[in-house]
């Protein structure tokens, strides 16, 4: 958790920008928190990136890091053929105030993109979201998994093959097991179809992403079932959707999965997000017949925005974005508030190996606290959770309030 101090935020994407002393008439907000109206400093000049850095010290204690780089030494793993590095802008985006399981407190979280307005947006929401309390987020699993598939001739066979597995899991647990210091195989899942058998191995990964973890574990067990049974198999059946979008995913959920609600006063969402509650509700009521007819998984704005960002900033595969991107978004009007939910069933997120091992990356992992700890990836995959729903919140009212267009044509071009 970070320490804030006082600062300013100037709000004109689609909503206005309260002064301190509207706030303290609308008695929302604690006396102690009337004192902080938290800002980042705007503006594009090298001077602003310099008097943002500046707050950025001042707010969270963290003194920031602008010139870290890897040696190409350190980069076995990560890249091969390296000839330099692109760098991409990156952006803070906050106050989050987050309840959770793993993640509790305010954070700045970082983000890498080349979307003008993103960074405001999501801002938006979370100062919407944090003058109502915050977000209340509750992480619900972590569970990663490969799926190979067994190919038999007939079906006696394959029935023989399914018992076996449920009568040697111990065996396998153990050769799976033997190849990581942190990975658990929770369970193997079995899906007979036609003359195949997929079993999807199941692992809690720790606070890897654990796509390699999964790969070998899963490949070393195979390799002992088909010892003892004869049975051929390929590593990858497809079954466990990495990186595509998939109904299994939806449901089942393929990382960690985790789910993001936050009540927010119809006065805030009057002068922050410059939203009309009749028509928040009515937009509500397009989003699942439309999505439906897209055919697309869930039903959300724009998830792979918020997602893309913060696997940049942190060292994340980004290529998940393709499996993580699905979720369901939806509000509840309430008498004078409105509740604004999210569920993300897929993120596979990690805060150790890979991507994160780069500094500029590990740097950032730091400053939202998510570098240490056994539940560090936990903690990680909430905070996006939270942001993702604070980016979803203001989409939906800046489409709600027709004021889409205006923002994007301020700061997104």
């Amino acid at each position: 958790m970070r320490r804030t101090r006082n600062a300013v935020y100037p709000l004109d994407i689609g909503g206005s920008n309260p002064s301190l002393s509207a706030l303290e008439s609308q008695n929302e907000i604690s006396m102690n928190e009337k004192r902080k109206i938290f800002t980042i400093p705007k503006g594009y000049s090298k001077k602003d990136t310099a008097e943002r850095l500046k707050w950025l010290e001042s707010t969270t204690d963290f003194e920031y890091d602008d010139n870290l780089e890897n040696q190409p030494e350190d980069l076995k793993g990560i890249i091969e053929n390296h000839i330099g590095y692109m760098k991409i802008p990156m952006a803070v985006a906050g106050p989050l105030k987050i309840e959770g399981k793993y993640a509790n407190g305010e954070f700045y979280v970082p983000i890498c993109t080349l979307e003008g307005t993103l960074a405001l947006s999501m801002t938006r929401g979370m100062i919407a979201s944090h003058r109502s309390g915050g977000i209340h987020v509750s992480h619900i699993k972590q569970e990663l998994s490969r799926a190979p598939v067994f190919i038999f001739d007939d079906l006696k066979k394959s029935d023989h093959f399914r018992k076996w597995i449920d009568d040697n899991f111990k065996k396998i647990k153990e050769i799976a097991e033997s190849t990581t210091n942190y990975g658990k195989l929770l369970r193997i899942d079995q899906y007979p179809i036609q003359n195949f058998v997929i079993l999807d191995f199941i692992l809690d990964t720790g606070n890897a992403a654990g796509q390699n973890m999964v790969t070998l574990a899963a490949k070393n067990s195979c390799d002992y079932i088909k010892e003892k049974t004869g049975a051929e198999f390929f590593l990858e059946s497809g079954f466990n959707s990495d990186k595509k979008a998939s109904a299994r995913n939806m449901i089942m959920g393929r990382g960690h999965s985790v789910i993001a609600e936050t009540t927010i006063s119809h006065s805030v969402i009057r002068s922050v997000l410059d939203a009309d509650i009749e028509n928040l509700k009515k937009y509500q009521e397009i989003g699942p017949t439309t999505t439906r007819l897209a055919g697309t998984e869930g039903c959300h704005l724009h998830v792979s925005n918020a997602l893309t960002a913060i696997y940049l900033a942190t060292g994340q595969d980004t290529a998940c974005v393709a499996e993580n991107s699905i979720g369901h978004y939806q509000i509840e009007p309430l008498e004078n508030e409105v509740k604004f939910r999210l569920t993300l069933p897929s993120l596979t997120v990690g805060t150790v190996g890979g991507g994160t091992r780069l500094k500029p990356q590990q740097q950032n992992l730091k400053l939202i606290d998510c570098i240490e700890g056994d539940n560090a990836s936990k903690k990680l995959a909430e905070i996006i959770c939270a942001s993702a729903l604070a980016l979803e919140i203001s989409l939906f009212s800046a489409l709600a309030s027709h004021t889409f267009t205006k923002a994007h044509m301020k700061y997104g071009r």
